[in-house]
């Protein structure tokens, strides 16, 4: 039996196992690294190094993955070929809202509140646990789990707490559930209502959102300039090579397993700060790599080139969607950043 043979028979999935490759390891966008072979020893009776490397073997045939090897003693790393990790500019919008999901927890169960009931919250550390336990339903349905309604409302304190509404009031639902959303099990959990209701890239909430909008008024300006990306036969993968364009590719790559990941550990705020990652990879893409020729020196050379950037918008715009919705929230097409104008 090969290895993959014996982790299929074993019931074993790789899944929640995948970590970014050390920089030691070959680490770039689009390599991978998985202790999968650990987990699988044991009950092999080999060691970690051959068993990764008996799957390395039965990996490099396949047409997408441009290397398979062994590293740090039983690590099997994993290259995707170039094309490939191209390839979610174009997957990624055509999946839509499903771009987050994967089976990834599939035969597990959930329960979870439908919604958390922010304003009953007796504390701001109860409202945080009710939210975290809201969205982590959301995220393991993403990933393939059985996610059971339970109602949580009598935990809660139905006079509600003051300061909670005050901040709703002031920042807005939408910014004070992020704010919950993204803090840590253990740490102080009241929000500062100002810092939540803030315009500017320093702002979490703002800059995931921002980042939104700003990959959604791509194709609305290259429209005005009579460009559009084309249909997905006509895409060009060997156009998005760039380093901040295969950063950028590397990080839409994780967005299934990361919603897994904190679904399986209850862990939405490790979700955000993902979001938060992406949004910036998006605007630095941007930034080094428009898609629409007035960006000076970097701005496309042809129309081709433009298509594949406009098609990476739209796979960084349909990402920070998806991950935004996952987190109960609007992800709005227009927002206004201090100092720089409506997109």
């Amino acid at each position: 039996m090969i290895p993959g043979d014996i982790a299929a028979a074993l019931g074993v999935s790789a899944s929640g196992t995948w970590r970014p490759a050390p920089a030691g390891a070959g680490g770039a966008p689009g390599t991978y690294a998985t202790s999968l072979a650990f987990r699988l020893a044991d009950a092999t009776g080999r060691t970690p190094g051959e068993v990764a490397a008996g799957l390395a073997a039965t990996l490099e045939p396949v047409a997408w993955i441009s290397a398979a090897s062994v590293t740090r003693g039983g690590y099997l790393t994993v290259t995707v070929a170039p094309e490939a990790l191209a390839g979610l500019a174009v997957r990624v919008p055509a999946a839509g809202a499903a771009c987050a999901d994967s089976d990834a927890l599939r035969g597990t169960e959930f329960a979870a509140p439908a919604a958390a009931g922010l304003a009953s919250a007796a504390s701001w550390g109860e409202a945080r646990r009710g939210l975290a336990a809201e969205i982590t339903g959301r995220l393991a349905a993403a990933a393939g789990a059985k996610v059971k309604a339970k109602d949580y409302s009598e935990r809660w304190c139905h006079s509600g707490l003051p300061a909670l509404a005050g901040a709703v009031a002031f920042a807005g639902p939408d910014a004070v559930r992020y704010a919950l959303a993204r803090t840590q099990p253990g740490r102080q959990a009241a929000i500062d209502a100002a810092a939540c209701a803030r315009n500017d890239l320093g702002n979490p909430f703002f800059a995931v959102r921002y980042a939104h909008a700003h990959a959604a008024s791509v194709p609305r300006w290259a429209a005005g300039l009579g460009l559009d990306r084309g249909r997905p036969e006509t895409f060009r993968p060997d156009l998005l090579g760039h380093p901040g364009e295969r950063e950028l590719l590397g990080v839409l790559s994780w967005l299934p397993e990361r919603a897994a990941a904190a679904a399986r550990r209850r862990r939405p705020d490790a979700f955000a700060r993902y979001l938060e990652g992406l949004a910036a990879a998006w605007l630095g893409c941007w930034e080094q790599y428009p898609a629409l020729p007035f960006g000076g020196r970097s701005a496309p050379t042809d129309g081709p080139q433009a298509a594949a950037r406009l098609w990476l918008a739209a796979a960084a715009q349909t990402a920070l969607r998806t991950g935004i919705g996952l987190l109960g929230m609007a992800a709005p097409e227009r927002l206004h950043a201090a100092g720089s104008g409506y997109l």
